[in-house]
């Protein structure tokens, strides 16, 4: 029995031990898992936001105001026998505002490029594909608008250190890289191209998301490689020495690994933007195929963690998870690409700054371009797809 008391003490200096790392884990540790899941993973784009909000749930509706007593004072003196009977008003009632899923905002939206950069870092590279994606939590539903690298623009923020104050877009992304050494500005390269859509078309953005040609080929492979079904040959094989040998993609169905997926969303010499566009659109649509497979969907966080460092971004992690929650959540007739009328852009070519000679772009009507983004902000365009966007 004397030892007993020292098998007492013993036991409670163990469990105040646990007591104090729980404290601790509670106090310090939590605290710190907190701040790295609502920590941007890249720098902002350091503008100010412009989605529209709605009403919380919880908003009550607004109170009407209650006549005077002076003006029902003065309805009693002013009544005659004459007066019709009054029909009482109905009831007012309020409908709350559905909570957005996945504990997303009810409205986001994303700057997605795509750099044609082939190394493991972003320093350089030409936004070679831009899109512009509305992400809405409570429908939900994903529009993604495609938006043409050849516009002729006005580059905001620059022109001090080299004298450029025009451009191609996709020039936009470049002059903001850290390896140029153009911009100052917050956002590097993406914040440059942000700041350039807006200047020009009126286009805003929440966040961003840009993937080089060398983590879009891992990503896909990561996957198993994808599906993609081809209505007709598409012919990716050199028109000159200068061309790029892409290759040549059958019509059917194929299955193309990372790197062939690469090379068939670039093929463009012999046919032009646009079509490169569809292009795209249809690898997007068989990796969200691949992506909400059985097989696939319960690694995308991991996934997503195995790429974190290979992807430049604003978004948090939670952000990005809210992003994941929703994407199986989303029905297929309400995944929208879409682009700008071919109609209303007109070729010509314009003398570039930065490459002393003439280069081809494409021409628009600023105005035009700005009502249709007014639409796309408000979800009332595109409503639906003119075909499928994803079959």
């Amino acid at each position: 029995m004397a030892g007993s008391p020292i098998k007492k003490r013993a036991l409670i200096w163990i469990l105040g031990g646990a007591l104090l790392i729980v404290l601790i884990a509670a106090v310090i540790v939590i605290p710190k898992i907190q701040n790295l899941w609502t920590t941007p993973l890249g720098p902002g784009l350091g503008l100010s936001t412009r989605t529209p909000t709605i009403a919380s749930p919880t908003d009550a509706p607004p109170e009407l105001p209650s006549p005077s007593a002076d003006a029902a004072s003065e309805s009693a003196n002013t009544t005659t026998p004459s007066s019709p009977t009054l029909t009482p008003l109905p009831t007012l009632t309020f409908t709350p505002t559905p909570a957005p899923l996945c504990g997303g905002p009810p409205v986001m939206t994303l700057l997605g490029i795509g750099a044609d950069n082939r190394s493991d870092n972003y320093l350089y590279g030409l936004a070679d594909v831009i899109r512009l994606a509305r992400v809405d939590f409570i429908t939900p539903k994903v529009t993604v608008l495609s938006i043409p690298r050849d516009l002729w623009v006005e580059i905001p923020e620059i022109s001090d250190h080299y004298g450029i104050t025009h451009g191609k877009l996709n020039q936009a992304y470049l002059y903001g890289g850290p390896g140029m050494g153009y911009y100052d500005g917050p956002g590097g390269g993406p914040g440059l191209l942000a700041r350039t859509l807006d200047l020009n078309f009126g286009f805003f953005s929440d966040h961003y998301g840009a993937v080089n040609m060398l983590t879009f080929v891992k990503i896909v492979n990561a996957v198993g490689g994808i599906d993609v079904y081809l209505p007709t040959d598409v012919d990716g094989t050199p028109i000159d020495e200068k061309t790029e040998d892409m290759g040549y993609f059958y019509a059917g169905n194929n299955h193309f690994s990372g790197e062939q997926a690469l090379r068939f969303v670039r093929v463009r010499k012999r046919y032009n933007d646009m079509t490169r566009m569809d292009h795209q659109t249809m690898v997007l649509c068989a990796l969200r195929e691949k992506l909400l497979s059985p097989s696939v969907l319960p690694k995308i966080p991991e996934i997503i963690s195995s790429f974190s460092d290979s992807i430049v971004t604003d978004l948090t992690p939670q952000q990005i998870g809210q992003l994941a929650c929703l994407l199986p959540q989303v029905p297929r007739e309400n995944l929208i690409f879409t682009g700008f009328p071919d109609e209303i852009f007109t070729p010509g070519r314009e003398y570039s700054q930065e490459y002393k000679d003439y280069t081809f772009v494409l021409k628009v009507d600023n105005a035009v371009i700005r009502d249709y983004f007014a639409q796309f902000m408000a979800g009332e365009w595109p409503t639906e797809p003119d075909e499928p966007s994803c079959p």
